[in-house]
This record gives C-alpha cells, structure tokens and sequence, in this order.
C-alpha cells in the first residue's frame, strides 16, 4: 500500500523534498507544546496563564511557543484589559490556525483509534445532530479515498512560480 508518483515524479531519484509542506509544517508546530497550545486556542483558551496551566507548560515554554505561533500566523496576540488592571495579551485563533483543525482531528482521531484502550476521554461531534465527526482523506465526489486510491502529481503553478523566481 503506497501512493504512486506520476509522471516527472515517477523517477525519485530526479527530485528532492527540500521544499515539502509536511516538512514546513513541522517546522512551525512539530512540537507536543504547539500543537497542544493550538488545540487549547480550538477549546477557547485566550490567556496566557490558561495555556500554561491546561498544557502543562512552564511558562518560558508557553511563551517562546506562543511567540513562535504568533510569528508563523496561526495565533494573533490582541491586547486587552481588565478594570483596574494592566494591559495583558490574549492569544486567538487566525484563519491559518482555523484551518489547522483538520490536521489535528485527525492527530485526535488516530490517537483515539491507536493509543486508547476505549476511543479517548472526548468525542468531537457535530453541534446539529450529535453525530461523530471523522477525518478521511475524500475526493470531490465526496468518496473515501485510501492510501491505493492516491497519487502525487507536480503542481505546475509552484513549479512555474520558482522558476519565474529564480530568473529575476
């Protein structure tokens, strides 16, 4: 069971994965503190002293991650302040943290099926129907796709815009 490389990708020995998304991706939230701090900004969590205490973090984690995920764009530091109180930081969600959430269901929904003896103490579910929520590699037709189902084509448009780069 594998993926198949078609056509300028078939011969492996012809390209590198130095510029791979999945390597990138890492490089951002590859660590336990990230992406457990993504998943506390999933449940609400705002304030500082609430990463530190739900994550289990000391507070110099909890700031050079937030910090990290700041600088990459998947959290935004927003002040605010409370009567009588300096100003402090929330940290909330961006558009690219939003859309993060699949790549964590699914670190959710394997850790249940593979490291939980009885599926995980929490179930995401939709708000409408109570009904579980699953992660699944999908075509346009909306079918389940398995791993024989895939291949992985060269994207013309990245291929043609570093090509565009490195002639200026």
């Amino acid at each position: 069971m594998a993926m198949t490389f078609e056509g300028l990708l078939a011969d492996r020995s012809r390209w590198r994965t130095d510029d791979c998304s999945i390597g990138k991706a890492m490089d951002v939230i590859g660590t336990r503190s990230a992406i457990l701090l993504i998943r506390e900004a999933y449940y609400g969590t705002t304030r500082f002293d609430d990463f530190v205490e739900r994550v289990g973090i000391t507070d110099a984690v909890a700031a050079a991650r937030l910090k990290q995920l700041v600088a990459a764009g998947i959290l935004e530091k927003r002040p605010y302040q409370e009567p009588g109180k300096r100003t402090r930081y929330e940290y909330v969600l961006t558009r690219m943290g939003e859309d993060l959430l699949p790549a964590v269901l699914a670190l959710m929904q394997w850790g249940d099926t593979y490291l939980q003896p009885e599926g995980g103490p929490l179930t995401v579910v939709e708000r409408v129907t109570g009904s579980p929520v699953t992660i699944r590699p999908r075509g346009r037709s909306g079918d389940d796709l398995g791993l024989d189902d895939l291949a992985i084509v060269s994207n013309d448009d990245w291929v043609a815009a570093r090509q565009a780069q490195a002639a200026q």
